[in-house]
């Protein structure tokens, strides 16, 4: 039986820039690029090298940690580029892609008739596995494991995040599929969640837990809506899944091809053309955004919790959208002194609240450096999470695995705290923080 959550805590950030609801298609790529730094705890070992015809499904390393885990390329091509860091660390495999795309067979599999076995070797086939999520620690899923319950959230409440109504108008049926899929994958519910009055057609997809959220963002991440739902305790797992990785599964089953092709959406103030764009996923950043200004962000996913891209880069295989924003490196003369209207601060020592539907058009700029970290109850009002954010941190500063367990590591992301770390005076890098102890936590466990 579905129901609705208000969640009272939480912040909107009204940022300048917001995209048109207009579709575009854009052009095919000149390289696309698949990394195994998109994913946490991945340790890959090549498949392939330069020169090698590859076509789409492919498989162009896999994971030393679980060699069952492959990761696939989205379009047919050849090998250009295996690009490494420091230490010779992996950065990605770019791929040149052919004008006529081949995609690799794979055996697909009746959802409704298959077994359990059969599916999760379609998806490790196809590299689809990669996109289903484990909690707790946000790996990638142990095909081995089976959930207490599967979660996918049907919109996004971060600063200019996309429409998904409008971004899967026409994925009803692939999304059908696609989630009898997962419902195959777990012996508990499979949950779809929605913004109460912005269901569009998520309100009749078959086989799910239907539930609707309101409030301010993070509602719509789907940490905060598992939290609500269906609390991780120690010893449970769960797994997620973004709506439009559902979706390609789904195509996957109805087609039997492989079809990485999905919309994103460019925004925000820097942003020349800010519309939806049907992509395929991997592509290179100049392809969807042309020219890119001088003292432009780039970023992969949204401003709180996205990774900067270079103009020459590639966007993350996980994001919905590209963001564009100033560069903060134009210093601003006795800018504490002055009233700050264009500025927004939670704070009401900037005169910003007095007008609360105002778009800002905000930079990278900090605005102060790290301060010392102080017990202040800031981020309870902002979290809807019963999660002790500030006790949490020290914990996994200290390094205190017992602690951090006990208030709540299980439940949390770093995109869980985003907003925190957003809106802290200390300038905390609390995302870090927390990725950090969760690694640790892996280690030691």
């Amino acid at each position: 039986m579905s129901k609705n959550i208000k969640l009272r805590k939480g912040l909107d950030i009204n940022l300048a820039g917001k995209a048109e609801a207009r579709l575009e298609v854009a052009p095919m790529a000149k390289s696309y690029a698949v990394s195994p730094l998109d994913y946490e705890n991945v340790t890959p070992k090549l498949l392939v090298k330069v020169g090698d015809k590859v076509e789409a499904g492919s498989a162009l390393f896999f994971d030393k940690n679980n060699p069952r885990i492959l990761f696939t390329s989205p379009v047919s091509g050849e090998v250009s580029a295996i690009n490494r860091g420091e230490k010779r660390k992996l950065l990605n495999i770019a791929i040149t892609p052919d004008q006529e795309q081949v995609a690799k067979a794979i055996k697909v599999v009746d959802a409704a008739k298959a077994e359990r076995s059969e599916i999760v070797e379609m998806l490790l086939e196809s590299g689809l596995w990669t996109r289903i999520v484990e909690r707790p620690f946000g790996v990638i899923a142990n095909p081995d494991a089976t959930p207490k319950a599967i979660f996918v959230s049907a919109f996004d409440s971060a600063p200019l995040a996309p429409d998904y109504n409008f971004m899967l108008k026409e994925e009803k049926a692939a999304i059908d599929a696609g989630m009898a899929l997962l419902g195959r994958l777990t012996d508990g519910k499979v949950y779809l969640s929605a913004r109460k009055g912005d269901e569009g057609f998520m309100a009749d997809v078959k086989g799910v837990e239907y539930n609707t959220f309101e409030g301010k963002h993070p509602v719509g991440n789907v940490g905060v809506q598992i939290h609500h739902l269906n609390r991780i305790a120690k010893g449970d797992i769960v797994w997620t899944v973004n709506i439009q990785d559902v979706a390609i599964m789904g195509r996957l089953v109805l087609t039997g091809k492989l079809d990485m092709s999905k919309t994103i959406v460019v925004a925000g103030s820097e942003a020349e053309n800010r519309c939806y764009k049907r992509i395929i996923s991997g592509a290179a950043v100049e392809s969807i955004l042309g020219t890119v200004k001088e003292n432009v962000r780039v970023i992969s996913g949204n401003v709180l919790t996205g990774r900067t891209t270079a103009a020459d880069g590639y966007i993350s295989a996980d994001a919905n959208m590209l963001t564009l924003i100033p560069e903060g490196n134009v210093y601003e003369l006795l800018g504490w002194a002055m009233p700050r209207f264009h500025r927004f601060s939670v704070s009401r020592a900037y005169f910003s609240w007095l007008c609360p539907k105002k778009q800002y058009k905000l930079d990278t700029n900090l605005n102060g450096g790290e301060r010392p970290f102080v017990v202040t109850g800031l981020y309870e009002n902002y979290l809807p999470m019963d999660v002790y954010v500030s006790y949490l941190l020290k914990a996994c500063l200290v390094k205190d695995l017992d602690k951090m367990e006990n208030l709540g590591l299980y439940e949390v992301l770093p995109e869980d705290l985003a907003l925190c770390e957003f809106v802290d005076p200390s300038k905390i890098e609390m995302q870090q923080i927390l990725r950090d102890g969760i690694n640790l936590m892996i280690k030691e466990s």
